[in-house]
């Protein structure tokens, strides 16, 4: 004689069974509940608390090409002490491409820059001729720029408008440090300060008082 299966509607009485005054499908009810409050808040606390750090020694992230995405930092001065900055977009193409050639990395083309009002600029001086470095130099080859502002100053923004600092013929070319002292020279009439329309995106990365 073959057993007979059990009927369908008999298999999940055990559904029906009561634990400490409550059936099973009240605890089953309850622990679903309580997995997704605890999945919800893991979410959040990963979402707020970032991306996690790499372990010592491990890979980041890294490009499709394996080039290092950080571009390579400028050296400038302001107030008579050295910073450290970076190009990232620049208004004009030809400085731009300038730029890309200096840095070895590439500097964006986005024409709007130049638009931005006078109020949210800084200054930035570069030198068409002068000094030539044997180590860090400007975009031209000669000494490095001067910044009028840096963080923590009122005026401070990394957008820049060009300044192209020449010297003149009959003047003995010095390595300038600050805006005063570019200042001072130009009062003199040792060099010549022209104003141009481009603007440069120049983030300050490190800085007399601080770094990020």
């Amino acid at each position: 004689m073959t057993d007979r299966p059990e009927p369908q509607e008999r298999r999940f009485d055990w559904v029906n069974s009561r634990v400490d005054g409550h059936s099973i499908r009240f605890w089953i009810l309850v622990a679903v509940v309580i997995t997704s409050v605890v999945l919800g808040f893991g979410a959040w606390w990963t979402a707020r608390s970032g991306p996690t750090q790499p372990a010592a020694g491990a890979m980041g992230d890294m490009t499709a090409t394996g080039e290092d995405p950080i571009p390579p930092p400028v050296t400038g001065y302001y107030q008579g002490e050295v910073i450290l900055f970076i190009h990232t977009e620049a208004s004009d193409s030809g400085v731009a491409d300038m730029l890309t050639t200096m840095m070895g990395s590439p500097v964006l083309v986005v024409p709007q820059l130049s638009q931005v009002p006078d109020a949210a600029l800084a200054e930035v001086y570069v030198f068409t001729n002068g000094i030539q470095p044997e180590g860090p130099a400007g975009p031209f080859g000669y000494q490095p720029d001067i910044f009028d502002a840096g963080p923590g100053d009122p005026a401070y923004s990394p957008l820049r408008r060009v300044n192209l600092v020449n010297w003149q013929p009959d003047a003995t070319p010095r390595l300038l440090r600050s805006r005063d002292e570019l200042e001072a020279a130009r009062e003199v009439g040792e060099v010549t300060i022209s104003q141009t329309e481009t603007v440069v995106n120049m983030p300050i990365l490190s800085w007399p008082t601080g770094h990020r």
